[in-house]
């Protein structure tokens, strides 16, 4: 049995903060919740105590992107590595990307991650490529990946740039009850990817990445759902414009979810000038105005996901010339820190709100956590909203390519608990 003193408790369902304490069961479930003032029947004697004074108790953070290479590019991360780099940033449920050498297009390949994600200590789940090979041609088994275990499908990385093979599945993932999960970048208004097209670009000497690629995709995706019923998401979006469609979409009452990164909201395109290939991702770092769109976005709800795109290189990788550099960064281990400085400490998110957005993804697809309830699974990260803490040149990841390295931001996890287990602890 642990307990939990004395803590900021955080219901992100409510918008509600309190004090009290957390009592978790030896069976890994929260066995009791006990408001200031309050006493809990429940005997106590012999528990662990964690004193929470001062320090914030929410459910654990929850990331729908996350990137671990592994089956195939375990130099860059494996799952036991990136599971690692997710509980240090507070993170106890994740959901791994099917761009793995093989993709995840077959059963054989989820199985072979869920049974390495066992290991971790923190929930992993596999999504299901839609197309075969991620190739954009052929649909895969989308069943079978669901009997398997993928709990959304998703070729991201690569668009579905083919009409109707989207459709067809839509149709199919609306059937099963899946969410498709979209990487919005149309290659026909790409020159070279990583880059917004504009001042910066033209000053590498490349052409970039132009918002159409964006916002083309975002609306024929909405016409998609409006005709299917399909439920979407619109990953790490980048453009106000597409920022506006979504609302509107949401507004008509169309299940489209959008999902934001830290980078995105944290970053301009003026970054690529100071930090290189470190800020060279996709979809790229765009304008100022899209920055703010992006936030208002989180502020109204319309992007109701915050998500990493944790995205590990090799150094050796980035270290290539701009237009050869893979494009991604890794997130997981600051992304509640960026969260607090550009959202909550600036005024736009209350913290409960942040913490939402940051699991929102376990009410989106179906899965376990983001929540702290009597009876719920204690799936819970203890954290120091005004200790400082300075990014270091290696973390828990086994990937080192972050823009944020140096820099000192608020936001220091103490602890990170999953099913009733501490997994990870700064203190």
């Amino acid at each position: 049995m642990i307990v939990v003193k004395t803590g900021n408790i955080i219901d992100p369902l409510t918008d509600d903060r309190y004090k009290g304490d957390v009592i978790i069961g030896d069976d890994g479930k929260v066995a009791d919740i006990v408001r200031e003032g309050e006493q809990s029947p429940l005997d106590v004697t012999g528990a662990v105590i964690i004193d929470a004074s001062g320090l914030m108790v929410s459910p654990g953070l929850v990331d729908g992107h996350v990137h671990f290479r592994d089956p195939g590019q375990t130099a860059k991360e494996d799952i036991i590595t990136g599971a690692a780099a997710a509980a240090a940033g507070g993170f106890t449920t994740v959901v791994m990307m099917g761009n793995t050498i093989p993709a995840m297009d077959n059963k054989d390949t989820i199985s072979y991650v869920l049974d390495r994600a066992a290991e971790t200590g923190i929930r992993a789940y596999a999504c299901g490529n839609v197309t075969k090979g991620m190739a954009g041609r052929e649909l895969a088994d989308l069943s079978e990946l669901s009997e398997a275990g993928a709990v959304l499908f998703t070729d991201d990385g690569k668009p579905l740039t083919d009409k109707e093979l989207m459709l067809e599945a839509c149709r199919q993932a609306a059937e099963l009850g899946k969410v498709v999960s979209l990487h919005e970048e149309n290659p026909e208004y790409i020159s070279e990817n990583g880059v917004n097209a504009g001042e910066v670009a033209a000053a590498i000497g490349l052409k970039g990445s132009d918002r159409m690629a964006e916002i083309s995709m975002v609306k024929r995706d909405i016409d998609i759902a409006r005709q299917t019923g399909c439920e979407l998401t619109i990953q790490h979006i980048s453009t106000a414009e597409a920022v506006d469609l979504v609302r509107k979409a949401r507004a008509e009452g169309l299940r489209i979810h959008a999902e934001a990164t830290p980078h995105h909201f944290s970053l301009t395109q003026d970054a690529v000038l100071i930090k290189g290939t470190l800020a060279k991702m996709n979809p790229p770092l765009r304008l100022e105005s899209d920055r703010q769109a992006i936030i208002e976005g989180l502020r109204d709800g319309s992007i109701d996901m915050i998500a990493t795109d944790h995205a590990p290189h090799t150094m050796d990788e980035k270290k290539r010339a701009f237009k050869e550099a893979p494009s991604g960064i890794i997130g997981l281990e600051t992304a509640l820190s960026l969260g607090i400085r550009e959202l909550v400490n600036k005024g736009y998110l209350t913290m409960p709100c942040l913490i939402r957005r940051m699991t929102e993804a376990a009410r989106v697809y179906g899965l376990k956590g983001g929540r702290i309830e009597k009876g719920r699974e204690a799936d819970i990260v203890i954290f120091d909203p005004e200790g400082e803490w300075t990014v270091p040149a290696k973390g828990a990841s086994k990937a080192t390519n972050s823009p944020f390295i140096g820099e000192k931001l608020p936001g220091v996890i103490r602890y990170t608990i999953c099913e009733g287990k501490i997994i990870y602890r700064s203190c």
